[in-house]
């Protein structure tokens, strides 16, 4: 089993601020866990018993619309925890996530993280920190959703996964997305998002390459993204 206190993700995530002490103790107690590409970790109404630590990989994080529609929220990679807002408010989860790469990821019991809290204030602090900074991104992409045009958040998004996720050996946008998980994410039809990417490949902003993307012409995708 790999140690906490010798794995570089705990330094870009709360685990941070742990002591060395209580680091000893999760470390101790954590299960090691993988799942594979489609998998879902949770779904929206489960009830969690713990959190996740990501150690490799990448997941969707959505929910159905009235409709029955996906509607992709979120997306979460290596350093990120999953869970936490659901174990500390101990109320069912209300998003569905599903591992879009092959993921590695620490469970670490709600027993240990209440525990933990009440024992290390840093770790407290810093859990609260990471709550109101999600409530503030969630806040932001509402406003955007709202008073931006589709093609605005499909140029936002675009650089957004570029530069959140890097790039392939090719260029390539380093997570790939069917073109309905690109819909969910910008808030429009399948048909719309498939006539959306045609027009910026038509544009030379883009390479379309089956399911992966990638950008050419980032500074006038910018552009667009602010609305000019």
């Amino acid at each position: 089993m790999n140690k906490c206190e010798h794995c570089i993700i705990r330094e870009i995530s709360s685990l941070k601020s742990l002591s060395k002490e209580n680091i000893k103790g999760i470390s101790n107690h954590k299960e090691d866990i993988t799942f594979k590409k489609g998998e879902v970790i949770f779904s929206e109404g489960n009830v969690l018993n713990g959190v996740y630590c990501i150690r490799e990989g990448v997941c969707k994080m959505s929910r159905l619309s009235a409709n029955g529609k996906e509607q992709i929220v979120r997306f979460i990679k290596g350093g990120d925890m999953l869970g936490y807002r659901s174990v500390l408010s101990e109320e069912p989860v209300t998003l569905t996530v599903t591992a879009l790469k092959d993921m590695r990821a620490c469970f670490i019991s709600k027993k240990e993280i209440f525990n933990t809290i009440k024992s290390d204030a840093n770790f407290s602090m810093e859990m609260m920190k990471t709550v109101c900074h999600d409530l503030k991104d969630a806040n932001i992409a509402i406003t955007n959703m709202a008073q931006t045009s589709v093609t605005e958040r499909l140029a936002n998004k675009l650089i957004f996964l570029d530069e959140t996720f890097g790039e392939d050996d090719d260029g390539f946008i380093n997570i790939i997305l069917t073109r309905e998980e690109f819909a969910s994410v910008i808030g429009t039809a399948t048909e719309s998002a498939i006539r959306l990417l045609s027009s910026f490949k038509k544009k030379k902003l883009i390479v379309l390459n089956g399911k992966k993307v990638k950008i050419i012409n980032k500074a006038e995708l910018l552009k667009i993204a602010q609305g000019f």
